[in-house]
């Protein structure tokens, strides 16, 4: 039925067919992605809309929304608690429970290398005194841009609300 000749024949097709799908891939590349190089070059905008009345042509102001201690005063400890649950996989609410970081009772005003028997990286101890709500916020929106070297490997948490919401969590446990 099949012999050696056929499975070679077949085998053959088959990567035939495949260089002629890179080869178009390629080429349909290159014709739609000419000019530059990669996706991060910057081009020259092709043309641009004038609109009637704008004279200023100026600076563009961006809102930034709300100030952390506009959200900080009006957040929610409950809703906190819920968020709490991205943090204990590394973290412990118990003073002196270290897990893969420091424990988190009474982190808000604590001296940012105070909790007991845990080993700070250097980066955080160059960045802050203490774990002041507006550090915190900061921290926890871009752990490794707020401390460069950090050893958080936690993203971040991108609303300010909610952050605002898990620092006023943290600090209703301590009273």
């Amino acid at each position: 039925m099949f012999d050696t000749m056929t499975l070679t024949k077949i085998v053959g097709a088959l990567c035939g067919t495949l260089l002629v799908f890179l080869l178009g891939g390629w080429a349909a590349e290159s014709i739609y992605h000419s000019g530059g190089g990669g996706h991060g070059d910057d081009h020259a905008q092709a043309y641009s809309i004038e609109v009637e009345g704008d004279d200023h042509g100026g600076d563009v102001v961006v809102d930034e929304g709300p100030a952390f201690e506009e959200v900080y005063a009006m957040a929610d400890a409950a809703e906190g608690e819920g968020l709490w649950r991205n943090c204990r996989s590394c973290h412990a609410l118990e003073a002196g429970e270290n897990g893969t970081g420091p424990y988190l009772y009474g982190v808000v005003g604590r001296e940012v290398s105070a909790a007991e028997g845990f080993g700070y990286s250097g980066a955080l101890v160059a960045v802050a005194d203490a774990w002041t709500p507006e550090n915190l916020n900061l921290f926890l929106e871009n752990p490794k841009g707020f401390a460069p070297g950090t050893a958080m490997s936690y993203n971040g948490m991108r609303k300010i609300e909610d952050r605002a919401n898990l620092i006023a969590y943290l600090d209703s446990l301590d009273d």
